[in-house]
């Protein structure tokens, strides 16, 4: 299990930083919190959540003029079990979602042999979803909600401590900047609070993007298995044209691993064509690429109008909820003083933001005002129409 367990060991090399982070973050609260602790209290993430979703489910009904569900659930997961709920938001097949849980499992323990089994049972599965582990567990520290099939996550690990740890590094006398900091915590979850329940509200906009992804990921499959399937001259030829960094020929799955992730339709055309792609019908490879992997071509063609759908449906469900979130907070002092206390920012700063999503919103909701989030989830914008809103407005005068 040589090379299996060396690419175990990449991956949370890759993730270093983050580990290192989260362990950072524990020792941090620990401390801050011993030392606050008889001078000033938060209140429990719990219990302004509670206060606030009520006010939040009113807020959005008549600002977006759709209704949230009364059947939403809020959980509070710690870091463990963020890790394993990151691996929810993978979408692919029965199978291969099997697969990913395992693996978003065995990183939530660290579990270097578990990740250098896996890989070695379904060494393509393991080339498309690990990516996955890495750009979704990275990102933890700095995601502090998220929503899935009718469930909202607070990212309890980071609102429960980020305060604290805030509070403690302003130094003291605590109780004298007590008040701005709790402000801009509650602002925070307010934000994350606000945000997940208007993407609960985007039902259609999240299964055109699941099935999307899904199908996105399917063809990353049907890529690494090919991948996987070249002998070793191939590889070794493909390598050196396309400028690989060099590997010893003792790791082959490292060799064909490299030139997966260098041919990997994400990667490779977004790189050489940049995000146009995302408004393209068509594609070409360079012929000697196309010479060694015959069927790559087809593949970028299939990948091409699932990435586009999942492109879309995702930039309008963030751009719809950034707009919102802006609209209706603008003038909560909580807001405000978590972008000052938190992110170092003001309210001004903060609606300057370039966003392809939150443009496009603005831009319809200028024509079609409280109907746009309606028009927007029941007929979701494609690439070329969030570049150009007004197409948008002209399909929807039909």
């Amino acid at each position: 299990m040589g090379e299996f367990q060396e690419f175990a060991d990449a991956l949370f090399g890759q993730l270093s930083v983050e580990i290192d982070e989260e362990r950072e973050i524990i020792e941090l609260a620990v401390k801050a919190k011993d030392d606050i602790a008889n001078k000033v209290k938060f209140k429990e993430l719990e219990e302004i959540t509670e206060q606030i979703v009520p006010e939040f489910k009113n807020k959005i009904e008549e600002f977006l003029g759709i209704k949230v569900s009364d059947n939403i659930q809020i959980e509070f997961p710690e870091l463990e079990e963020l890790k394993r709920i990151k691996g929810n938001k993978v979408f692919a097949d029965k199978e291969s979602k099997e697969f990913v849980t395992e693996l978003f499992n065995a990183v939530a323990k660290e579990n270097l042999k578990k990740i250098a089994e896996l890989m070695q049972q379904d060494t393509a599965k393991y080339f498309v979803y690990s990516t996955y582990a890495i750009q979704y567990i990275s990102k933890i520290t700095t995601t502090y909600g998220d929503y899935l099939d009718s469930v909202i996550y607070l990212n309890k690990f980071i609102l429960s401590r980020y305060p604290q740890i805030v509070l403690h590094k302003q130094g003291e006398p605590y109780e004298s900047t007590f008040e701005k900091v709790n402000s801009g915590y509650e602002g925070a979850v307010k934000m994350t609070v606000l945000e997940e329940l208007i993407h609960s509200t985007q039902e259609n906009l999240q299964q055109i993007n699941k099935n999307a992804a899904m199908e996105v990921n399917r063809i990353n499959e049907e890529l690494a298995k090919i991948i996987l399937s070249l002998d070793t001259e191939t590889v070794n030829k493909l390598a050196e044209y396309c400028q690989l960094q060099a590997v010893p020929d003792d790791f082959p799955f490292a060799k064909k691993a490299n030139l997966f992730f260098f041919l990997n339709p994400d990667h490779f055309l977004i790189e050489q064509i940049g995000p146009d792609i995302m408004t393209f019908t068509h594609v070409e490879i360079d012929p000697k690429i196309g010479e060694s992997i015959p069927e790559l071509v087809h593949i970028y063609k299939k990948w091409l109008v699932p990435i586009q759908q999942h492109h879309a449906a995702f930039t309008a469900m963030e751009g719809m909820a950034d707009f919102a979130v802006e609209n209706i907070l603008k003038d909560d002092q909580d807001f405000q003083n978590y972008l000052a206390t938190f992110m170092g920012t003001d309210i001004s700063s903060y609606q300057v933001r370039k966003s392809l999503g939150k443009d496009f919103t603005k831009a319809v909701y200028q024509k079609l005002g409280k109907n746009t989030f309606k028009k927007m989830i029941e007929v979701p914008p494609n690439t070329r129409e969030l570049k150009d809103p007004q197409l948008y407005l002209n399909k929807m005068s039909l």
